[in-house]
């Protein structure tokens, strides 16, 4: 025996017979320590989230005012989207509008735009949005959400002139394609921005506030369109495409700014860069917080998913587990478009078709919106309480009940009848924006997975624009004078295809209030149903497995080391 070799790769030699030899093999000893390492990141990575666990919103705020600002500063992008959505439908109820961009209607003896022009002009902006998304699907994994986001302000800039200058509605379709690049990006970037950089209990704040931003733009829409509508020059319409430069200098300037998302940073190895952006996103000497261990959570989190085959491409986004996910998030956009919410842009339109003054009908535009704002911060007190999916079921309900309504009020036929289908719609945008608007931007990036967030996105909000573009044709020739005309009838057929949203909802729709990216990612893993999410217990940071690798190589090591003896 006192001959034979060790079997061993460790540069030291058995020297003597009786000697203590090293029976560690490199490839052991590395494999050692790094699961040694990956038992110190993995109870990091646990105590961080048990600390977001226990986390109230006050502390919160406390710890995290920086990731709000940032957060609140990138979300204020979509309120130029929210402004424009809302203002082409105000404008065809103007007449100074109309009689620039549209055609003499004899029936009537009044200018409008066609409905296939008005179809062009919505749906011009909805393709544009498709491109825009496809880029920042692209950019963001790129070069990060922050700069996707100052390039994508830069050319919403120089588009509008397109829009202010629009000499016949060939050239305004144009600018309206144009200015829909930098909206889709802004789709995509903001809600993937918001949930990334602040911890659970904020995540339905800041996304949910998106909406609120739309509801910004939408309430300005109306304003500006109520103070201009009384002019018969030519400002009629150039004001309210002129004051969309307002927002973008301002953002741009402070966006320079801006920190970089700590996940974005870790899914490209930039370990210190990632510590360095979460310092930036929270306050100093915070008591309780350890830097270190929320980014092992994101650490964790990241190899988990990349454990689950998770890819970082748009192909991965259609395979295993993530399809469902996929699946998921494309189908709360969709129903965005599906739940009648399209009578909520054309409301003056809407109601002007009905039989009411457009001055009356931008009034109430104005109370509308202000109502939808009002909703949205409600939503918040709701969601703190209340599971999203529960939230987004029943909003959906409510939504259909006010549709029937408003259809069967059509048959009024009267003045009171009008201002009754005006109140209703009202009721309809504060249903809206108290519940489905807003948990809609809490759930698409709840659950989609971290390493395919934007991609996933992206696609939801492709989804969403195509989908668009049937419902604008379809509402443009519902409510148009020159083609069906079906007046306040349309809210029938919307009223239809909520039903089936509902339903999809119901069935398939999981709970992910109070859950980690890293839970979620194991309870999509373990196939569980949409019905049993919330009640299903996980713990994606079990240390015992890791317990177990270890035993499993010191077994394995104590073996190899008798072999050796013998």
């Amino acid at each position: 025996m006192a001959d034979q070799k060790p079997l061993t790769s460790s540069p030291e030699k058995a020297t003597e017979a009786g000697t203590t030899t090293n029976t560690t093999t490199i490839p052991q000893a590395q494999a050692q320590a790094q699961i040694q390492d990956d038992y110190v990141v993995l109870v990091e990575a646990k105590h961080a989230a048990d600390t977001e666990h226990e986390m109230t919103l006050l502390r919160a705020i406390q710890l995290y005012p920086k990731a709000i600002g940032w957060s609140v500063l990138l979300s204020s992008t979509l309120i130029m989207e929210g402004y424009d959505l809302a203002l082409l439908g105000s404008l065809y109820a103007s007449p100074v509008f109309n009689k620039k961009f549209g055609e003499l209607n004899p029936a009537t003896g009044k200018y409008a735009v066609s409905a296939a022009w008005q179809s062009g002009l919505s749906n011009g902006a909805r393709a544009g949005e498709i491109f825009g998304l496809i880029f920042a699907g692209w950019a963001a994994d790129r070069i990060g959400y922050k700069k996707t986001t100052i390039a994508s302000l830069g050319l919403m800039i120089a588009f509008i002139f397109v829009l202010f200058f629009a000499p016949n509605v060939k050239v305004l379709v144009i600018g309206e394609i144009l200015c829909g690049i930098p909206w889709g990006a802004f789709q995509s970037v903001t809600p993937a921005y918001a949930s990334e950089v602040a911890p659970m209990v904020l995540r339905p704040y800041l996304t949910t506030f998106i909406n609120i931003c739309w509801v910004i733009g939408q309430f300005f829409a109306a304003a500006v369109n109520k103070g201009s509508v009384g002019r018969t020059d030519q400002w009629a319409y150039r004001i309210p495409f002129g004051v969309q430069w307002v927002w973008p200098i301002p953002i741009l300037a402070g966006l320079v700014f801006a920190p970089e998302s700590p996940w974005w940073y870790v899914r490209h190895n930039r370990r210190e860069e990632a510590k360095q952006s979460l310092l930036r996103l929270t306050s100093r000497n915070q008591p309780g917080f350890n830097v270190d261990e929320t980014l092992a959570m994101i650490e964790h989190t990241n190899e988990l998913e990349k454990q689950l085959k998770e890819g970082v491409t748009f192909r991965d986004c259609f395979r295993d587990i993530d399809l469902r996910r996929t699946e998921i998030v494309v189908g709360i956009w969709l129903v965005q478009t599906l739940g009648g919410q399209n009578l909520m842009g054309y409301f003056s339109y809407f109601l002007t078709q009905a039989g009411m003054d457009p001055s009356n009908s931008f009034s109430l535009s104005m109370g509308q919106y202000a109502l939808g704002m009002v909703g949205t911060a409600g939503s918040w007190f709701l969601m703190s309480r209340v599971g999203r999916r529960r939230i987004h079921f029943s909003g959906l309900c409510a939504q259909f009940c006010l549709l029937v309504i408003v259809g069967c009020l059509s048959f009024g036929g009267n003045k009171a009848s009008v201002w009754a289908i005006g109140g209703v719609l009202i009721a309809f945008t504060f249903v809206y924006d108290f519940a489905v608007g807003p948990v809609t931007y809490c759930l698409i990036s709840e659950l989609s997975s971290t390493r395919l967030k934007a991609k996933t996105i992206v696609l939801a909000r492709a989804a969403y624009n195509a989908s668009n573009i049937f419902v604008n044709v379809m509402t443009n020739y519902q409510l148009s004078s020159t083609a069906w005309n079906w007046g306040a009838r349309t809210a029938f057929f919307w009223a239809g295809s909520c039903l089936l949203s509902a339903i999809w909802v119901f069935f398939r729709l999981p709970e992910p209030k109070g859950r980690t990216f890293a839970e979620l990612d194991i309870l999509f893993e373990k196939k569980v149903t949409a019905r049993k999410f919330r009640k299903t217990k996980v713990d994606p940071f079990d240390l015992r497995s890791h317990g177990e690798k270890k035993m499993s190589l010191e077994k394995m090591e104590s073996h190899e080391g008798k072999e050796i003896e013998d």
